[in-house]
């Protein structure tokens, strides 16, 4: 039989999507035929508004919602008709907190590792606890524990079986600053064992830190995923800040054709330009600024964030619909 044999692909790629969707019985399409390779130890960032089908994306994954149509291979096996296997490979953190009230903090976790048919290993167990810094809770009941404890406990059960995918949906939200470190730092240490991390985010400059490439969500479509740098690079725009060593009242007639804003003080200029585009138009902007007699005092640019980028597409797939 070859049922449980896993499907051929690049060596690279530990989770292949093709043509994903997702309507649910009020006819709500959660996704709309996402194609996605997702590689082997890498880090991805998946940003996007509320309801844009990140959680939907993440739980047909893992095995928790039905796609209406499409396919998703988990190291080569299927994550409807192999189950098991891929469900073994992957840990979920989920954004709800859901664990039992009164079960011991150690307990929990070792349950959680022996429902994967992973066998006892207390020193396993001890080091992921100490790893979240719950070592000195792991006797605690969990309903002794702040609400940032609880966040911890659930990584270390979804670590608790050792996948090799770990999903973490929105997963600081709402949590304090120490924890946040704490799990960037564990995230860090699991992608140099080999563990690939998918994580939704609402934080973008923690995806904009950590990532190593960014997709970007929006009604249930993927707008775009690449590298976090080449990202930044082709969707970003950079501007030119130029203060002036006098103030002015209105742009000169010759600098009127740049993109250029003038603050209120009138002792700076802003121009913002295409880092992609073939000119700059930065020379004949300094040339018309000199020209104009207007002296320079000082010179500086800035490159557009992860936010920025995020923002404008978003808004841009907001219009095209």
């Amino acid at each position: 039989m070859t049922q449980n044999k896993p499907v051929e692909q690049e060596s690279s790629t530990i989770i292949a999507i093709r043509g994903l969707t997702k309507t649910y019985a009020g006819g709500h399409q959660a996704l709309k035929g996402i194609d996605l390779d997702i590689r082997a130890g890498e880090i991805l960032a998946l940003l996007g508004p509320n309801g844009a089908g990140k959680t939907t994306l993440i739980s047909t994954i893992c095995g928790l919602v039905t796609p209406t149509s499409g396919s998703v291979t988990v190291a080569g096996y299927d994550i409807i008709r192999q189950f098991r296997h891929t469900r073994k490979l992957i840990g979920l953190v989920p954004q709800e907190l859901s664990l039992g009230a009164f079960d011991l903090v150690k307990n929990t976790v070792r349950f959680s590792r022996g429902l994967f048919g992973m066998p006892p290993d207390d020193a396993k167990i001890d080091e992921i606890l100490a790893d979240l810094s719950l070592s000195d809770k792991k006797e605690a009941m969990v309903n002794q524990l702040s609400g940032g404890m609880k966040r911890r406990v659930l990584i270390a059960k979804a670590l608790a079986h050792e996948p090799r995918v770990l999903f973490l949906d929105e997963p600081t939200a709402g949590v304090d600053v120490e924890l946040r470190k704490d799990m960037w730092k564990l995230v860090e240490k699991l992608r140099q064992s080999g563990v690939t991390i998918i994580l939704t985010t609402h934080y973008i400059e923690e995806a904009e830190e950590i990532a190593d490439r960014v997709g970007v969500i929006s009604d249930g479509r993927l707008l775009v995923i690449d590298d976090k740098h080449n990202l930044m690079s082709s969707l970003g725009q950079k501007q030119l800040i130029v203060d002036l060593r006098t103030s002015i009242k209105t742009l000169p007639a010759s600098l009127v054709d740049f993109d250029l804003v003038l603050s209120e003080d009138g002792q700076r200029l802003t121009y913002t330009f295409n880092t992609q585009g073939e000119r700059t138009g930065i020379t004949a902007l300094l040339q018309a600024v000199s020209e104009e007699g207007l002296g320079l005092k000082d010179l500086n640019t800035s490159q557009s964030s992860l936010e920025d980028i995020f923002v404008n597409l978003v808004h841009g797939a907001g219009k095209q619909d």
